[in-house]
């Protein structure tokens, strides 16, 4: 009896230990299996300096809020449909009512330029792949604006205008209004602007305001820093550290709270929900590549089809927005011509 008793113990012990073993090894079977982190895609040189073409000649400091602002994408998009949908306000009234929104500093800050924030909105699929590079290869995307500006430049269509003054210190291309309380936005066609021709971004929408045919640089309205320049987020709480490369809010490194773009391969590309008004956040940036030759028109179905055609940005919706600060200054006249790509004029 006591040998019968000792051999089933025996028998119990050995099947414990192979019960541990078995499951030991199918959790060693399970985490083999989990793939390692995919590292996200570093776009090319050529890839960024197509992506920032678009704003790389504007004033420093609305570089960097469009730069920042790209990393909220749906905050943009919310930003722009409230814009449509309060036209009447202006001056402090609009600046009080912006300050109340919970959207992030820059996103405010660009409700000053109404044809800047709308084009974001349209050129959505842009908006996001520009976010999703100042997230994830930030140095690269500042060396990418000095380089376009050096083109512009070299092209004859960057210099000092009664509207901004352009400078350099070292090698770096400074852009500032001329008059430090009148900010003109720059109106030119990025894929003509840079001397040789550069490839559309993928379904490009031309917006009234920022964009006029032509290789060459125009200016319209004034947009006067007036009450918005009271604000925590205004105008003159934004600027660049391009030693550093780092964009500057509130005399600091700024820093995104999205976590739209800190880990792409998380996020699902769901832009829909963004464009539904749904602030989904996953999202990313759709049409990385290269698109085809400016001799051949861009298409406005772009990667979120069925939404740039939902509403055609007019002329005269902006003017609706015009009386922010002060009122409109005027500029200088139009020195290109031509209309849309895809065609439609010019306002």
């Amino acid at each position: 009896m006591k040998i019968l008793k000792q051999s089933l113990a025996l028998l119990v012990m050995l099947s414990l230990v192979l019960a541990t073993v078995r499951a030991g090894s199918a959790y060693q079977t399970d985490e083999s299996a989990v793939p390692a982190p995919i590292q996200p895609a570093q776009q090319s040189p050529e890839q960024l300096q197509q992506l920032v073409a678009p704003i790389a000649l504007y004033p420093d400091a609305l570089v960097a809020q469009i730069l920042a602002a790209s990393t909220s994408p749906a905050e943009v998009v919310e930003a722009d449909r409230w814009m449509q949908q309060h036209p009447d306000l202006k001056g402090q009234q609009l600046g009080e009512e912006v300050d109340t929104q919970p959207w992030d500093p820059s996103v405010k800050a660009l409700t000053q330029f109404p044809s800047v924030l709308a084009n974001m909105d349209k050129n959505l699929s842009w908006t996001s792949s520009l976010g999703d590079a100042y997230v994830n290869q930030q140095q690269d995307v500042m060396n990418a604006v000095q380089v376009m500006r050096q083109r512009a430049q070299q092209a004859g269509n960057l210099k000092s205008t009664a509207q901004q003054t352009v400078t350099k210190q070292g090698q770096t291309i400074v852009v500032e209004p001329a008059d430090p309380e009148v900010v003109y936005v720059p109106e030119y066609d990025p894929w003509l602007a840079y001397g040789t021709p550069l490839a559309v971004w993928p379904g490009w929408y031309p917006v009234p305001g920022i964009f006029i045919g032509g290789p060459a640089i125009a200016f319209g309205v004034g947009f006067g820093i007036g009450y918005f320049g009271g604000f925590g987020w205004g105008w003159h709480h934004w600027g660049f550290d391009w030693h550093n490369h780092a964009v500057i809010y509130n005399h600091n490194t700024y820093v995104s709270h999205s976590r739209t773009f800190v880990n792409r391969n998380n996020f699902a590309r769901n832009a829909g929900n963004i464009r539904n008004g749904t602030a989904a956040r996953g999202f990313a940036g759709a049409q990385r590549g290269l698109a085809a030759p400016h001799s051949q028109p861009g298409t406005h179905s772009g990667a979120f089809s069925g939404f740039d055609h939902g509403g055609a940005v007019r002329a005269n919706s902006f003017r609706g927005h015009s009386s922010f600060s002060g009122g409109f200054h005027g500029g200088g006249g139009f020195h290109g011509g031509g209309g849309f790509h895809g065609g439609g004029g010019h306002r």
